[in-house]
């Protein structure tokens, strides 16, 4: 028994010394283990290690090269067609802008010559201020009419003194001057020796026509105000001119009751037209072979159809009416002794609205008579007129309030 006991006492502590001597063993590795540490350090920050570093950091900023270059191509490519799709828009929005205004610009034309194009631009007009308005001197007597350049550069006057004068409307300077001629020496120059009291210009600028006192009709060229023809034929006061629209043929409306129509190009007398029954007191056209007058105290407005050989005749006027003017092929609008204004359309014989007393009335309480109307004016295809009367006053849209019932005519039928 003491024996087992004691080789059982004597196995355990040999385990225990083996154990203890296992723990030296591992104690000692682990201090040759630090004990080489150092060593191991000292490797791996070698030569070696640091060309291997190198090296991957050279291989790692190739990868870095060869991945911008790539999103570099990638982005000229976006771009290039970035680029190709605004110019490919660009083009597509021009096209479509010329498409528009061309098809715009055929649109107005074809509402032009049916007589429906409208502008309403009324509002957007200011009355002209006083210090821009210039005085310009140089007749002798009244000046009777007026007439205005296509490109808006001159301005040619006639007066009473038989005079003409070209003017230049940016610097207010006379460019020329044809003076009148004494009456009784016609075949010794010609010029005018009777009151002018009617002037047109063709619409490309090249002619300028004017009528006097004397029966007269002068052509002359509008540049170089030279003398280019004389018409005769009119039996008394030329009191009316317009040329055609877009061509050279040329109204002339008389106080012989008459109108008569002339193709300036070839100087010929074409045909009269008769039918007023007093005085023709104003003429207008436009595009269409027609033109419009006012018979004065027969108190008509009549269509002229050149081609038809037809006129329409309007009554509204209670008085002799003095004035008329188109505003397009469709609608006018004219004005009378007896301070009214009336608008009208081709498709009525009557008005379609009158504005008494348009400008007023003048005189002592009792013997009160209204300002008579001298002249109209109305800008082509819009909704501005305007007019002048004996009160020496000019109305426009924004100016009386009687007026804006025209203008809200115009509106409704222009």
């Amino acid at each position: 028994m003491a024996v087992e006991s004691g080789s059982f006492f004597i196995r355990r502590k040999k385990t225990s010394e083996a154990r203890g001597k296992k723990r030296k063993a591992e104690d000692g590795k682990d201090k040759v283990r630090k004990k080489f540490a150092p060593k191991l350090n000292e490797e791996i920050s070698s030569d070696s290690e640091t060309e291997s570093a190198a090296h991957k950091k050279k291989v790692a900023e190739t990868l870095e090269i060869e991945e911008t270059a790539q999103e570099k191509k990638l982005r000229l490519a976006k771009l290039y067609l970035e680029q190709l799709r605004e110019e490919e828009q660009e083009k597509a929005e021009e096209e479509q802008f010329e498409n528009d205004l061309i098809g715009g610009r055929l649109e107005e034309d074809v509402l032009e010559q049916k007589g429906k194009l409208k502008r309403l631009v009324a509002k957007d007009y200011l009355p002209p201020d006083v210090s821009e308005i210039r005085l310009l001197r140089g007749h002798q007597l009244a000046i009777t009419c007026l007439v205005l350049s296509p490109d808006d550069k001159h301005v040619f006057s006639a007066s009473k003194d038989c005079s003409i004068i070209k003017w230049d409307i940016a610097s207010g300077k006379k460019v020329h001057t044809i003076r009148g001629g004494h009456k009784g020496k016609e075949d010794q120059h010609v010029r005018h020796t009777m009151h002018i009291l009617s002037m047109a210009i063709s619409s490309d600028g090249k002619y300028l026509a004017t009528g006097d006192r004397n029966k007269l009709i002068l052509i002359w060229d509008a540049a170089t105000c030279q003398h280019l023809h004389t018409f005769k034929g009119h039996k008394d006061v030329v009191s009316g001119l317009s040329f055609r629209k877009g061509t050279h043929q040329l109204y002339s409306a008389s106080h012989d009751r008459s109108v008569k129509v002339w193709n300036v190009d070839q100087n010929a007398y074409v045909e009269t037209l008769f039918g007023h029954q007093d005085a023709i007191t104003g003429l207008d056209s436009l595009s269409r072979e027609r033109c419009v007058t006012s018979g004065g105290r027969d108190r008509t407005v009549r269509i002229w159809k050149i081609a038809e050989e037809a006129q329409l005749v309007f009554h509204g006027h209670e008085s002799s009416i003095d004035c008329i003017q188109l505003i397009n092929e469709e609608n006018m609008v004219s004005g009378a002794d007896d301070g009214s204004l009336a608008l009208w359309t081709v498709t009525k014989k009557k008005p379609l609205v009158t504005v008494k007393a348009a400008h007023g009335i003048q005189g002592d309480p009792g013997i009160e008579q209204p300002n008579w109307i001298t002249s109209v004016a109305a800008l082509l295809n819009s909704d501005l007129i305007a007019s002048g009367a004996s009160s020496c006053e000019i109305y426009f849209n924004f100016l009386g309030p009687l007026y804006l019932l025209l203008l809200q005519a115009v509106r409704q039928f222009v």
